[in-house]
């Protein structure tokens, strides 16, 4: 699916569960897209307990661009994806989220877009060796619980369990999060049907 936003087009892939009971709006970081190894994982542990997921290419991506500029201009992008996304698959109960910078969009945009719950994974604290540049204030700035999932070698740091609904760090895994993108879903499956 197609949706034209004030940045350009972004493109939307969803896989529907038979019969949902949540929807999962994921999104990539900065340079990535929607086939990383942890957003897929995360897609099929969620399809597995009836959730329906949609996989956002945000507009600057398709445009090929590698950094999503403005936060201002890219929140107002995510919002339109989002309210197009909630005409097509209404009444369920929404959950948001990305990894990296998509994180960050889900946490500064979840009351916008009414969602219950935000998914942030590998949220990037602080740029790499920066952290009095910290972003904790979008965690806490959410407004709605928020579960992080970050590797504790994560350049960007790891957040304070104070500052999510609830913090899983998982061993050995960097900023990527691909050694166990199996655990990745399982966690995250496990933790937004509570959502549903």
């Amino acid at each position: 699916m197609q949706v034209m936003t004030p940045r350009g087009r972004a493109l939307v892939e969803i896989d529907e569960a038979a019969d949902p009971r949540l929807l999962l709006v994921l999104t990539h970081g900065s340079a990535g897209g929607v086939d990383a190894p942890d957003l897929l994982a995360v897609r099929d542990a969620a399809l597995k307990a009836g959730v329906t997921v949609a996989r956002v290419t945000q507009a600057f991506r398709v445009a090929g661009a590698r950094a999503p500029g403005s936060a201002v201009k890219q929140d107002e992008a995510w919002e339109v994806v989002l309210k197009r996304l909630r005409r097509r698959l209404p009444g369920l109960p929404l959950v948001q989220g990305g990894r990296s910078n998509g994180a960050r969009v889900a946490c500064r945009t979840a009351g916008a877009v009414g969602a219950a719950a935000v998914v942030a994974l590998a949220f990037p604290l602080h740029p790499p060796g920066r952290p009095e540049r910290s972003r904790a204030d979008e965690l806490r700035g959410a407004g709605v619980d928020v579960l992080v999932v970050n590797g504790d070698r994560d350049p960007f740091g790891v957040p304070d369990a104070a500052d999510a609904a609830r913090l899983v760090v998982l061993p050995g895994e960097g900023h990527d999060l691909k050694r166990d993108p199996a655990r990745v879903g399982e966690v995250v499956a496990e933790w937004i049907i509570r959502y549903a």
